[in-house]
């Protein structure tokens, strides 16, 4: 059985960093594609970065050079770290997963939605101005 449980959010000024974790089950420890997802409220649920079982990544525009996606196989945890947080960051953050390597869009480990059969309950970060 796959379970996925995420720890981390809270409350930051805009400016700081968070690190979420998401902690697995013995089954998303290696062969899995690994991914956060994000929903603010009102919005669609969006990708914002995804990393592959050989460890090749891909983030959202709108997170590219703030956000860190990391996985620790051994442990059987995901990390994003989340620096030069801004409002528009806010928002409940999920843990995604899926069986054997990522979906490939055009080369690149794919960030929709669909590509993903497990998911988090989601811990929520807000970033205040």
């Amino acid at each position: 059985q796959v379970w996925l449980v995420e720890s981390g959010g809270g409350s930051v000024r805009a400016g700081g960093s968070l690190n979420l974790s998401c902690k697995g089950s013995e089954y998303t420890r290696r062969g899995f594609c690994l991914a956060w997802f994000r929903q603010a409220p009102g919005k669609e649920r969006e990708g914002v970065a995804v990393i592959d079982t050989d460890g090749t990544t891909r983030y959202a525009d709108s997170v590219m050079g703030r956000f860190t996606i990391s996985r620790d196989n051994a442990e059987n945890t995901l990390t994003l770290e989340m620096n030069r947080l801004n409002a528009d960051d806010t928002a409940v953050y999920y843990c995604a997963a899926d069986s054997g390597q990522c979906t490939r869009a055009r080369g690149r480990p794919s960030l929709s939605r669909a590509s993903f059969a497990y998911w988090g309950h989601g811990t929520q970060v807000t970033v205040s101005s």
